[in-house]
């Protein structure tokens, strides 16, 4: 299956396709502004609402900095991967232990969602990479790719999004931390048992989640500085 469908404009959309593609649209460009991108490469891809065989993806050679919610094309399920190449986790790929330590808050509440894959078999253009790499990945929203770059996944682009920016946040704070050439201090299991329980507490947060308050956020930037992206 490998068919596109030409960009659409608000009137031939449905107001869910729309959103999706609005809230697509304010990734590229946050992605650009908080240095996630690499050039014209790099894949944000959303399921189409409402359908099962096809996805959002911007015409190849698009520049994120440009991207606009009418912009993007469906393109055909299995006709593409979804990942970035963001500096620092992408910089944790390429070493021998890739993993994120859980020495903080942050990274052990990313831990239990990372899926580490430790074999690169080169550029994906078999889909049969796609499932292998769908098989690693399994219920975690998190896979970081060996010597290439990471996959997030979520059921909202503000869920993929929160995960992609916590993600390279705490990896480049590891980084950091392993400059200085001191030992890391890993948190005792107990408390690292504890913290991954508070986070899972439903009543820490009412109405939207954090993810979502958080996207929602960076979008209200968006509307003061770009707001040609909603276009």
């Amino acid at each position: 299956m490998q068919f596109r469908v030409s960009p659409k404009t608000l009137s031939e959309c449905s107001a869910e396709e729309w959103q999706a593609r609005v809230d697509l649209a304010a990734a590229h460009r946050l992605a650009f502004i908080q240095g996630f991108s690499e050039g014209i490469f790099n894949h944000l891809t959303f399921v189409v609402p409402g359908k099962s065989d096809r996805y959002y993806q911007i015409p190849f050679g698009t520049h994120w900095s440009e991207v606009t919610a009418s912009c993007f094309m469906e393109v055909g399920i299995d006709d593409g991967e979804f990942h970035t190449h963001m500096p620092h986790a992408s910089a944790l790929t390429r070493l021998e232990d890739p993993r994120i330590k859980e020495i903080g808050q942050t990274e052990v509440g990313l831990s239990g969602a990372i899926a580490y894959d430790d074999e690169y078999t080169g550029p994906a253009l078999d889909p049969a990479e796609g499932a292998r790499l769908a098989k690693v990945i399994g219920d975690k929203t998190v896979l970081f790719m060996a010597n290439h770059g990471i996959s997030t996944v979520g059921a909202t682009v503000a869920e993929a999004y929160d995960m992609l920016y916590y993600v390279e946040r705490a990896a480049q704070v590891q980084i950091y931390a392993m400059w200085t050439g001191q030992r890391l201090k890993q948190l005792p299991a107990p408390v690292v048992e504890k913290t991954r329980r508070d986070y899972k507490d439903e009543h820490l947060y009412k109405g939207p989640t954090p993810a979502q308050r958080h996207f929602d956020a960076l979008k209200r930037m968006l509307d003061r500085k770009e707001p040609d992206y909603a276009t």
